[in-house]
């Protein structure tokens, strides 16, 4: 440190840091322990950051990157959804359903990403911008379950009729993407989602998260 910098910015520059370099968030003890100051100085520098939404802590206390970081750069959503449009789109194809890149934003899941696929009938309207709660639909569920298998690959996640009725979803969470939670899924009329989409979704996600490094 110099005469020239701040120590308080510093250290919250560091919590970002911290944060980024795990998938599965840090508590304040841990994060008190990595940066050597007490958890009271902790607590309040993320109560800043979550004002800023740079932050966000989940119901269990553990702090993680928030999509405010994201919003700080005005193209890195479109960049993103660039990056993951064409396994979206060869996913949406193959299928035959609408596809979508679903990211964490606080305790919502938000599409950033969908895609249509060009030759069915019919299919599920879903549009880029749609928020759900992290506990209902397919694109949810599968982040949830990355939180809660952290050693491994959690599989994909099937879900039927909780967002909208008469529609099955399958989602696969992105894995490997420091800093990002999210999943890659499709949503599809029909009673039940075909056996060899869930394997398919989760390929997909390899593709995206493998773009978005």
């Amino acid at each position: 440190m110099t005469a020239e910098t701040s120590q308080t910015l510093d250290r919250g520059l560091r919590v970002l840091k911290l944060l980024a370099d795990t998938d599965h968030g840090l508590t304040v003890t841990e994060l008190s322990n990595k940066l050597g100051v007490n958890r009271t100085v902790v607590y309040r520098l993320l109560a800043t950051l979550e004002q800023h939404a740079l932050v966000r802590r989940d119901l269990g206390g553990r702090a993680r990157v928030g999509l405010g970081v994201l919003r700080l750069g005005s193209q890195v959503h479109p960049l993103v959804r660039e990056a993951a449009l064409p396994a979206l789109r060869a996913l949406a194809e193959d299928i035959g359903a609408t596809a979508h890149l679903t990211l964490v934003d606080g305790t919502e899941a938000l599409a950033v990403a969908v895609v249509e696929p060009t030759w069915t009938d019919y299919h599920v309207a879903y549009r880029a911008g749609f928020r759900h709660p992290l506990d209902r639909g397919a694109a949810g569920r599968a982040i949830l379950s990355a939180r809660q298998a952290p050693v491994g690959e959690p599989g994909y996640t099937l879900t039927h009729g909780e967002l909208e009725a008469g529609a099955s979803g399958a989602a696969a969470p992105l894995l490997g993407v420091t800093g990002v939670e999210g999943s890659v899924g499709v949503v599809m009329l029909a009673d039940s989602v075909p056996e060899r989409v869930g394997p398919r979704v989760m390929d997909a996600a390899r593709e995206v998260a493998d773009a978005l490094r």
